[in-house]
């Protein structure tokens, strides 16, 4: 078996977390780079991370989050944030991104810049956020992989009032929405109910499906 596979079964949605213990800065430095680097649609990357460390924030985002505790004692709480709606401006943006740094134009990628400055903006802003949120969760991934491999606990939780952590955290003003929290930190394993029971997934050969 791979580290990786160990580390993932050694990983799970951590219960209660140790509200001293501290993510070293050079391992969060890697679960973000490896959210920055997540694969998403036409390379859009249409969502943005928010590193909560402020006690008073924590505490108000605890109070619409089903008062988990998680959200209070984490070392580090993040907020994935999608964009509200895909735009001419944040589409040529991110064109131009690579454009400046690849240093040169290609015809092809220029038609689909078109392509999509056609299709994106036409659609319903509510239709184009579920899309970023889609991508979101790709980050989404990459760091529950990458805080395993760095043996950070972490808690992937929908279950909060996007519209209340948009207003604590000025989110609008940035064309931003909430979609996912994830608390960072290390567990406290004498106070965590979930610690110790069996990891269970359904077997590969009812989850895996070969064509």
């Amino acid at each position: 078996m791979s580290n990786t596979l160990e580390l993932l079964n050694w990983r799970y949605a951590t219960k209660k977390m140790r509200p001293d213990a501290i993510v070293p800065a050079e391992k969060l430095d890697i679960i973000l780079e490896s959210i920055r680097l997540s694969a998403s649609s036409s390379g859009l990357q249409p969502y943005q991370v928010l590193v909560v460390t402020d006690d008073a924030l924590k505490a108000q985002i605890r109070k619409v989050a089903w008062d988990q505790s998680q959200v209070t004692d984490c070392s580090h709480l993040l907020v994935f944030a999608t964009w509200d709606n895909y735009t001419p401006e944040r589409i040529n943006m991110m064109f131009d991104l690579v454009n400046e740094q690849r240093g040169f134009k290609n015809e092809g990628w220029e038609a689909y810049r078109q392509k999509l400055l056609a299709y994106y903006p036409q659609r319903p802003a509510e239709q184009n956020f579920e899309h970023a949120a889609r991508q979101a969760y790709i980050g989404l991934g990459s760091a529950l992989i990458a805080a395993a491999e760095q043996e950070v606990d972490s808690t992937p939780m929908e279950g909060f009032e996007p519209e209340h952590v948009d207003r604590i955290l000025g989110l609008a003003e940035l064309g931003l929405k909430s979609v996912i929290l994830l608390p960072l930190g290390y567990r406290e394993a004498g106070a965590d109910w979930l610690v110790d029971l069996k990891k269970v997934r359904r077997d590969s050969a009812d989850f895996l499906i070969n064509r």
